[in-house]
């Protein structure tokens, strides 16, 4: 096992979350319904990231004995979108908030010499906007690791 094709975020509100990853660029495909979707795939370049109702998701773990759903904080988890310049950065930042995001990192100069902040989306989920000088990305603009 060495890819993952697929995160899945668990969400309060299907709607709300479907609005606020379009309005920052994301392209969607849904199933179900476009006002009341069941679940909703994106297809952005590299790996895939779909929403799912928060309490289905954890029933979908264990029907019987569902994990707890998290009541806020950071869980330990981070997503990330690599910029290909510190104005991109700025650019993403900028709209992100536009859509009801909140910047929890404003973008800065980083110990590691590169530039970023952080944002958390309308449910919470943390996401990193980082660009890094050195930074080569592949034709599916997958940050490439060597």
């Amino acid at each position: 096992m060495n890819r993952i094709n697929l995160v899945t975020l668990g969400v309060r509100d299907i709607s709300a979350s479907l609005d606020f990853y379009r309005n920052i660029g994301f392209k969607a495909h849904i199933v179900g319904d476009e006002v009341h979707p069941t679940v909703v795939f994106f297809s952005n370049e590299g790996s895939k990231l779909s929403l799912f109702p928060i309490h289905e998701l954890a029933a979908d773990i264990n029907r019987d004995n569902p994990p707890e759903v998290s009541k806020g904080g950071f869980n330990g988890v981070t997503l990330a979108y690599n910029g290909k310049s510190e104005a991109e950065v700025d650019d993403i930042m900028d709209r992100v908030v536009q859509h009801g995001a909140t910047v929890v990192k404003t973008p800065q100069p980083l110990s590691w010499g590169g530039y970023g902040g952080y944002f958390t989306d309308i449910d919470g989920y943390y996401w990193e906007v980082a660009y890094g000088a050195e930074w080569e990305f592949d034709a599916s603009n997958m940050l490439v690791l060597d």
